[in-house]
């Protein structure tokens, strides 16, 4: 028991200095106090592991210095001394938090058996409360919201690695909130004080990518006025997050994959290395594992990424959660837009924990927000009951016509379909066909469409 710090308070002189002599002959570090003022004193002065304080202390008692410890200092622990007999302060003491006591006349050994306890029970709450804060840390984080046991694989799985340096690649459909996940690593890691910078590799043009990514000399390129520091650059010390990584051209593949082994980067048009102490997050929706097979991924690359892998569970995998997240938006959008909370009825909750969620907690969010704003359950009701396999039918029962049709002019009319009903929004509007944002873009430019 070396090196514990004990607080002793005791108004007895002799008693003090007897107590005093046995834990020093165990090697403890003890400072003595005569009443509760002192005690307090030392308290805020020094730091303790314990504190053993005697009842009866003039006119204060080892009660009121158990009430100011468990109010400013709740970790510490504490042990109690009581008169023979007064059995009633022993039960006051341990109902107000005292680890332990001991009825006076005590043996030496009951003096170190006490003490140890008390040192377990309180490096036991010191560890519990950790616990509890990195759960809820875990938890609310960043919108991290659900209590699952898909979700708590998730959360266990962000705290065994956000310590560490080690590149995760982050895998699940769209919406389910990979980039959550992702901050949550930057934010319970040592780097949290540095920036966490995320880029969407699928919108950005593949003849700007390098330079985004990597930055460029003046002149490195037509248009390239002043030199580009590269988000990697830009992230050094932090955590870069490199999202959609699945589209990524396979040329900027290889030159990732060089910085992940080697660490350094050659910005356009330079020929000078430069050093960066950068932690690596990958995120898609795609199955890199068959992109590798169809040459379209570098497999080298899909093994540096996936060192650890964290699968985002899909929301209609894991709808004990729905509940909870519904709380969570509505108080979230009731404060935003200043209105007030809204309750859905039973029915409507039955529909939802039914409902498929092909477009997961981001579309739980969408759904919420505009119910909070227009306050119409039955708009909602209605979306809900909306078939799921519309359009799958739409397709299935397609005929085309005998006398044939322009493929072109009806695939601009879907482009332009899909730009208006998404209130021109690219980035949805590709989803909303299915396409990735690049073959998006590409079929935009191939018919010159803007909007």
């Amino acid at each position: 028991m070396s090196q514990i710090s004990v607080l002793l308070v005791e108004d007895d002189q002799a008693q003090r200095e007897l107590i005093h002599s046995i834990l020093l002959s165990e090697e403890m570090n003890v400072a003595s106090a005569s009443s509760v003022e002192e005690a307090i004193l030392l308290l805020k002065q020094r730091t303790f592991d314990l504190v053993f304080s005697d009842w009866k202390l003039g006119e204060l008692s080892g009660l009121d210095l158990l009430n100011y410890v468990r109010k400013n200092h709740p970790q510490l622990g504490f042990a109690i001394a009581t008169a023979y007999g007064t059995i009633s302060h022993a039960v006051e003491a341990m109902e107000a938090g005292a680890d332990d006591y001991l009825s006076k006349p005590f043996p030496r050994q009951a003096l170190l058996l006490c003490i140890e306890k008390v040192r377990k029970a309180a490096a036991l709450r010191t560890k519990n409360t950790r616990l509890t804060e990195q759960l809820g840390e875990q938890q609310q984080l960043v919108d991290l919201i659900g209590r699952s046991s898909k979700m708590q694989s998730v959360y266990e799985r962000i705290q065994r690695v956000s310590s560490t340096h080690v590149t995760v690649l982050i895998t699940g459909e769209s919406g389910t909130g990979k980039e959550l996940a992702a901050r949550a690593l930057h934010q319970l890691s040592s780097r949290n004080q540095n920036s966490f910078i995320a880029i969407n590799c699928g919108a950005i043009p593949d003849s700007l990518a390098e330079a985004e990514l990597f930055g460029a000399e003046k002149g490195a390129y037509t248009g390239a006025d002043t030199k580009k520091v590269g988000k990697l650059q830009a992230a050094d010390g932090g955590t870069v997050f490199l999202d959609e990584i699945g589209e990524l051209p396979l040329i900027l593949q290889a030159k990732i994959l060089r910085f992940l082994q080697e660490g350094t980067i050659t910005p356009l048009g330079s020929h000078e290395e430069i050093k960066l102490d950068v932690r690596v997050i990958a995120a898609t929706h795609r199955d890199l594992n068959d992109m590798v097979k169809k040459g379209e991924f570098r497999e080298d690359l899909y093994y540096r990424l996936n060192i650890v892998p964290i699968e985002m569970p899909p929301l209609r995998e894991r709808l004990d959660d729905l509940w909870q997240l519904i709380d969570f938006f509505i108080e979230v959008f009731s404060k935003r837009y200043g209105v007030e909370k809204q309750r859905l009825s039973k029915q409507t909750m039955k529909q939802m924990m039914e409902y498929h969620w092909p477009g997961n907690v981001r579309e739980l969010s969408n759904r919420l927000e505009r119910f909070l704003l227009l306050g119409d359950e039955k708009e909602l009701v209605a979306e809900l009951a909306t078939p799921q396999s519309h359009s799958a039918d739409l397709i299935s029962g397609f005929v085309m016509p005998s006398e044939g049709m322009d493929w072109e002019a009806f695939e601009q009319q879907c482009l332009k379909q899909a730009l208006d009903l998404n209130q021109g929004n690219r980035t949805k509007a590709a989803k909303f066909l299915k396409l990735s944002y690049k073959t998006f873009l590409y079929r935009l430019e191939k018919y010159n469409i803007h909007m």
